[in-house]
């Protein structure tokens, strides 16, 4: 079914949901400063820059209750992080997709949410959906980004024909320490 004229940024969700609407479309990377603060210093997004986002709303039939609302996102990305072994911008596709419950109240929330594995939320008239996408999407950030092959690693020796010094491992006084205390 195809939505009426909803605005994403002021969703009714129960709404949304009893209608079985959809709505996709594209928003400015620039728009989401939380997500852009993850990005390289040297290569922040430009306006050029998109996050393509979908979402689907579900009214759920419960036997003997009222139907459960739900909410389905999905969203994709890129965005220049920095590498971490050579500091460098490394462009990372980032992907969410998620399903949302919601729930009439705080406290049905926290009781679902404490006996079920389902993302449970407080119904709302004007949910930003904007907002709940770059949540999703910062979840979706890898926590230790990196090339496959960094163009220009950190350490390098002086000329080929010097190897690589090894560097000692910083926890190896702590496995030290660790083997004394077994004897």
């Amino acid at each position: 079914m195809k939505a009426r004229n909803r605005d994403p940024l002021r969703l009714d969700v129960e709404a949304f949901a009893k209608d079985g609407d959809e709505l996709a479309g594209e928003w400015p990377l620039t728009g989401m400063e939380r997500l852009c603060g993850s990005a390289h210093a040297e290569a922040q997004p430009g306006d050029g820059d998109r996050v393509s986002w979908e979402a689907h709303g579900e009214l759920r039939p419960v036997r003997g209750d009222r139907p459960q609302v739900w909410l389905h996102v999905a969203a994709r990305a890129r965005l220049n992080l920095e590498c971490q072994r050579c500091l460098q911008p490394v462009e990372v596709p980032l992907a969410a997709q998620r399903s949302f419950r919601f729930v009439q109240d705080e406290a049905t929330a926290a009781e679902i949410d404490a006996d079920s594995e389902d993302d449970v939320l407080v119904l709302t008239r004007a949910l930003d959906l904007c907002g709940l996408i770059e949540d999703e999407l910062i979840l979706a950030l890898p926590l230790v980004p990196r090339h496959d092959e960094c163009p220009r690693p950190l350490a390098v020796p002086a000329s080929a024909d010097e190897p690589l010094q090894e560097r000692p491992n910083p926890f190896a006084a702590l496995a030290a320490l660790k083997g004394k205390s077994r004897h």
